[in-house]
């Protein structure tokens, strides 16, 4: 992979969890075929060097980090990955991994997802005629869409452009009726806004000539419904059977979780939530906009006109569970962090994809993992079982516990079910 060429992964890494870290790098480096220089990257050995940081943002003054973990054992249209996750939260590498494990036995996850066609608005204010500025505007398709390529021949040559326009006319706003003229661009491996924002600003002073009012607005929308990644997975009763539970009871408990998330907006913002802590960390180790996936995955959840799940969870006539997501996932492989920041470009080399309609699947599949996992432990021991005992590790470093005291102070507290800082000190004092 280091030079170019395609690395078949096993995404099986064993005994990965008891590692140290710089075994868990050395392991993954091999299993990737990471050159020394991704591998430092990932490692945060000063991977952002100041003049590189003070380039990126404004007023830089310093450099912010956050864990970055691994989740193994994905297996997504029967190609493995392992998946980089920069995330502060416990418990959401254990849980995509340990999900994904399960899913691995029954297929592993499959995925499809839409063209890479972003969209823009161009607001137009002061009509009188809004439908007929409409009209007027649709007639001029073919002068507008070549304007809009003109001004990136670039994504031209490489298959993307504008493929297309559409109006809508809103007749009763508190400026009077305006009609907003939507431009819809195939950005190939990016994630757009630059592209998107340039050509709606290039043609908005001939869509006011046009449609006889004046543009205000001429920016992308966050919502890109044209751009959806969807990820199915089945599982078997017997692969969902736990020490406690019958895999027929397992399921039964998780599609009752998930009705009160479809119906319940209350539910559904901490389900969703839940599908967010497995998005989010691959968005941000490979140098995406997470803003952006958050504010469309929200909106889209919303669509219908009350807040609701992004995922479903249905039964078969066979018995199996069928998980299912569909929403926006506008992601790059170029541009931005994506191409200025080591580590993004490294997470990027260890995910091995090819398009970034590939990265939104495998990040979507990876969503669903985390909500299968959440679906699960709410419908058999609870949430907090698991999530505390990975929690402990935390409550250790804060009672005072360094080195190889964190792990036996964390074991202990876990095991004992009381995870707290009193408790940590105490098996701390004792050791």
């Amino acid at each position: 992979m280091a030079d170019g060429t395609t690395v078949q992964i096993n995404s099986r890494l064993e005994n990965l969890r008891n590692l140290e870290p710089e075994a868990r790098l050395d392991l993954l480096a091999k299993a990737v075929g990471l050159a020394d220089t991704d591998q430092a990257a990932l490692a945060g050995r000063d991977v952002l060097p100041m003049s590189l940081a003070n380039g990126m943002i404004e007023n830089v003054i310093g450099k912010f980090e956050l864990p970055l973990g691994v989740a193994s054992n994905f297996t997504i249209n029967n190609k493995d990955y392992l998946i980089p996750m920069v995330v502060e939260e416990p418990s959401v590498v254990a849980a995509a991994s340990y999900m994904a494990k399960i899913a691995r036995g029954c297929g592993g996850f499959h995925t499809s997802s839409d063209q890479p066609v972003m969209r823009a608005q161009i607001q137009v204010a002061g009509l009188t005629d809004p439908s007929g500025a409409r009209h007027r505007l649709l007639a001029a398709e073919t002068e507008l869409r070549e304007m809009c390529n003109a001004r990136d021949e670039v994504l031209v040559s490489l298959g993307g452009g504008c493929i297309g326009i559409e109006v809508h006319v809103f007749e009763n706003t508190a400026v009077g009726p305006m009609a907003v003229l939507h431009i819809l661009v195939d950005v190939r491996d990016a994630m757009g806004a630059n592209a998107v924002n340039s050509m709606a600003e290039t043609i908005a002073p001939r869509v006011a000539e046009i449609a006889g009012g004046h543009t205000r607005l001429r920016i992308l929308s966050n919502l890109a419904d044209r751009r959806l990644a969807r990820a199915h997975v089945t599982l078997t009763p017997e692969a969902m059977t736990t020490k406690a539970m019958d895999g027929r009871e397992v399921i039964t408990g998780m599609i009752e979780a998930y009705a009160l998330a479809q119906i319940d907006p209350y539910r559904a913002a901490t389900h969703n939530k839940g599908i967010m802590n497995g998005i989010d960390p691959v968005v941000v180790a490979t140098g995406n906009d997470w803003r952006a996936i958050e504010a469309g995955a929200h909106a889209w959840a919303a669509r219908k006109g009350s807040y609701t799940s992004l995922t479903t969870w249905e039964r078969g006539q066979d018995g199996t569970l069928t998980g299912t997501i569909e929403m926006p996932m506008a992601l790059g492989l170029v541009g931005g962090a994506t191409k200025t920041h080591p580590a993004a470009q490294a997470a990027l080399r260890v995910l091995n994809v090819e398009t970034a309609q590939e990265l939104a699947e495998v990040t979507v599949a990876v969503g669903l993992a985390q909500n299968m996992a959440a679906l699960r432990a709410l419908a058999t021991e609870g949430i907090q079982k698991g999530h505390m005992a990975l929690h402990a590790r935390n409550i250790a470093i804060l009672a005072g516990a360094t080195g190889s005291q964190i792990e036996a102070v964390a074991k202990a507290i876990a095991g004992e079910g009381h995870v707290s800082v009193q408790a940590a000190k105490r098996v701390l004092s004792e050791l």
